[in-house]
């Protein structure tokens, strides 16, 4: 009876190991141009511990040259660790209760402070001499085929790697001047845009304007408007994160002061402040660019108006005393 409890055993567990091996291909990888698997992997295939796989190598370390074992760098392992969410082996969900405790016990030596090692085909091949349980020899034999296997596959599509490689220089070097002409054409951009004319009905275009020139800030926007109401609210939104906006407006202006406490709540920080010393409107950006804005922010396209930069900083350093 006993007999055949172990017979049974044994088929159960050469069962898992042939359901391994259909995967063990996608466990391999190219590291310093050798194909190599890593020390959790070996452990999860041979039943073993990360821990006892290695303290085996250290064992016996004069079996083991660098060509046979080696650890990995802080670089390589980060690499490798990207690579594991998308390994097939990694995504399946029917493993059997033996495979599935033997990895989850290996995950623990993949946290960031371990330095993983690998083993070429050769150390695996060293290292099957020295493991001993009942399916070290059937799992050795798998590796050793999907080493062979992986070895024909690189060898027959070694031309379509290296097309695919190609094709990737090429398409990095097009994003490189893709980025250049980008970033000329947004200098050219800034440095071009001195004044415009919008005329009636084009509201969009007067505001995507505006908002382009709320983003430039990094630290404070000053708005002289003596008819603001909510609709500035909605612009700046637009602006970066910390940036501090402060309205000079009239007495007149329907900006509340609820509309200004909900809007601090969410895009701090906005001061209002009261003056009647202003007749037209003006936008300073971290006081040092200063724009003459030809009608209300409110009235945005409504009528023909222009929107002019004022180059000189005298009037910028005039405009923020003033206010």
């Amino acid at each position: 009876m006993k007999q055949e409890q172990d017979i049974a055993t044994i088929n159960e567990q050469l069962n898992v190991v042939k359901y391994e091996t259909e995967d063990i291909k996608n466990l391999i990888y190219t590291i310093r141009g050798k194909q190599v698997m890593l020390d959790s992997d070996v452990a999860m295939l041979y039943h073993y511990q990360t821990k006892r796989i290695n303290e085996t190598v250290r064992r016996n370390i004069e079996r083991f040259p660098e060509n046979f074992c080696f650890q990995l760098t802080e670089n390589e392992t980060e690499n490798l660790r990207s690579q594991f969410a998308t390994s097939s082996l990694e995504q399946k969900n029917n493993w059997s209760q033996i495979a599935t405790s033997s990895k989850n016990e290996n995950r623990k030596h993949r946290g960031k402070t371990y330095l993983p090692y690998v083993f070429t085909e050769q150390g695996i091949a060293m290292l099957s001499g020295l493991l001993k349980n009942d399916i070290a020899i059937q799992v050795s034999i798998n590796i050793m085929n999907a080493f062979v296997e992986m070895r024909k596959f690189i060898a027959t599509n070694g031309q379509v790697f290296q097309r695919l490689t190609n094709v990737e220089y090429k398409l990095l070097e097009h994003d490189k001047k893709f980025d250049q002409v980008f970033n000329e054409l947004q200098k050219d951009k800034e440095k071009e845009f001195k004044q415009k004319v919008f005329f009636d009905g084009q509201i969009y275009d007067a505001y995507s304007l505006i908002i382009d020139i709320i983003k430039t800030a990094k630290n404070k926007i000053l708005i002289i408007d003596n008819y603001v109401d909510d609709s500035i609210l909605k612009i700046l939104q637009k602006k970066n994160k910390d940036v501090e906006v402060v309205i000079l407006t009239s007495q007149n202006s329907d900006l509340t002061k609820l509309d200004v406490q909900k809007f601090n709540k969410q895009y701090p920080t906005l001061k209002i402040a009261r003056t009647n010393k202003f007749h037209d409107r003006f936008i300073v950006i971290d006081n040092k660019e200063l724009y003459h804005i030809g009608a209300s922010l409110k009235d945005l396209g409504k009528k023909c108006f222009a929107i002019s930069k004022i180059e000189d900083i005298e009037y910028v350093e005039k405009i923020s005393n003033i206010s």
